[in-house]
């Protein structure tokens, strides 16, 4: 499972090279909806939900799945300004970007608080937590991946 978490990393690293080709927004929508159907078998595989509660957990992991979608559209939003922007941050700028980045974090820790009691109530407490579980160890690993191929700021300086 973890090999498909680095391909997927990997895929959605390659957004970087390939903003000068297409609009940022055609990318992001690319690029989620690849990401969503890989996400998705992911999830399905590791739940193993029994069809008595699995069209409910589908449901709300559609709703889910869309409302975090606009995080992450924000969060690449960010990581491209971060990107185009490198060479000229300084204080106002590395203020603005920390604090949309911090900002973003907190809306998806917000989106998994709403989430989980959504997910509980159509399945259980721990089958909630285990998409939680989940949900956040790819999210983490995607972004893990991104962050090490991002420069500190000042580090070419």
């Amino acid at each position: 499972m973890k090999k498909l978490f680095t391909f997927t990393a990997c895929i959605f690293l390659g957004i970087g090279a390939s903003f000068a080709q297409q609009s940022l927004d055609d990318e992001i929508t690319l690029i989620q909806s690849a990401f969503g159907m890989d996400k998705k078998m992911i999830v399905d595989a590791y739940m193993d939900l029994p069809e008595s509660v699995a069209s409910g957990f589908w449901e709300v992991y559609q709703n889910y799945e869309t409302q975090r979608q606009l995080l992450s559209r924000d969060r690449i939003k960010i990581i491209n300004d971060y990107i185009e922007g490198y060479d000229q941050i300084g204080e106002e700028k590395a203020n603005e970007l920390a604090t949309r980045t911090l900002r973003n974090d907190l809306a998806l820790s917000k989106l998994h608080s709403k989430y989980y009691k959504k997910f509980k109530k159509v399945t259980s407490a721990k089958d909630a937590a285990k998409f939680l579980q989940i949900d956040t160890y790819i999210h983490n690993t995607i972004r893990n991946a991104i962050q090490q191929e991002l420069p500190f700021i000042d580090e070419f300086n």
